[in-house]
């Protein structure tokens, strides 16, 4: 049994130690990687591959450098496990590693922020629709049926990007308001303001009924 798996069985799920269970999930995960545990990168691989995947479709709308960005982001969580000290969750970590990468990836092409994903593109950058298969659901998820999802994912590649990103953080990856803070470095603030713009947004985009049922995730 792995350290991370062996942590995780000493708590019951929803149990008022459930906070716990996250501080010590992500200490096992940061002594792991510090001494180069060779299954627990796989482990990780195999729990998060779906939600970083989904994250970065998210923010490129690009398959390919998506999948591209996807190795990238395994190779720097290798290379550079030791730099995770566990203070925080190691999701929020791989994320802001992969907004990172995604931007350092767009200046190539002369863009110095994320916000101008979509200022400058070709047929390549344009939006699509896109499912990632993944067992555990999400708060999207759990009040969506399959074509909702499909309405949802195509009203969010229409916002702009720093709106759907703390969307996307917020309800597809369930990050509170303070772990977005950390992904995106701004200020609790900002996260906020952008998170009710992109409501307001995506608002227009839905039914009035979906909309209320989202906005009480």
């Amino acid at each position: 049994m792995s350290a991370v798996a062996a942590v995780r069985s000493l708590f019951a799920p929803g149990s008022v130690a459930v906070d716990e269970q996250v501080r010590q999930e992500s200490l096992a995960v940061s002594a792991g990687l510090k001494r180069q545990d060779a299954g627990l990168l796989d482990e990780l691989i195999v729990r998060y591959q779906h939600r970083l995947l989904r994250y970065l479709l998210y923010l490129t709308s690009n398959r390919e450098m998506a999948e591209d960005l996807f190795q990238e982001v395994w190779m720097r969580v290798l290379v550079r496990g030791a730099q995770f000290n566990g203070n925080s969750r190691f999701d929020t970590w791989l994320f802001t590693i992969a907004r990172n990468l995604v931007i350092d990836q767009r200046r190539k092409r002369t863009m110095s922020s994320l916000d101008e994903l979509f200022e400058v593109g070709g047929d390549d950058d344009r939006p699509m629709a896109f499912e990632v298969a993944d067992d555990d659901p999400t708060p999207f998820d759990r009040f969506s049926n399959l074509e909702d999802r499909q309405r949802i994912s195509g009203a969010l590649m229409e916002l702009d990007t720093l709106y759907r990103e703390v969307l996307v953080l917020r309800f597809h990856e369930d990050l509170s308001l303070e772990e977005i803070s950390k992904v995106t470095r701004a200020p609790l603030s900002t996260v906020k303001s952008r998170l009710y713009r992109g409501m307001a947004a995506l608002k227009p985009k839905l039914d009035p009924n979906r909309m209320r049922r989202l906005e009480a995730v």
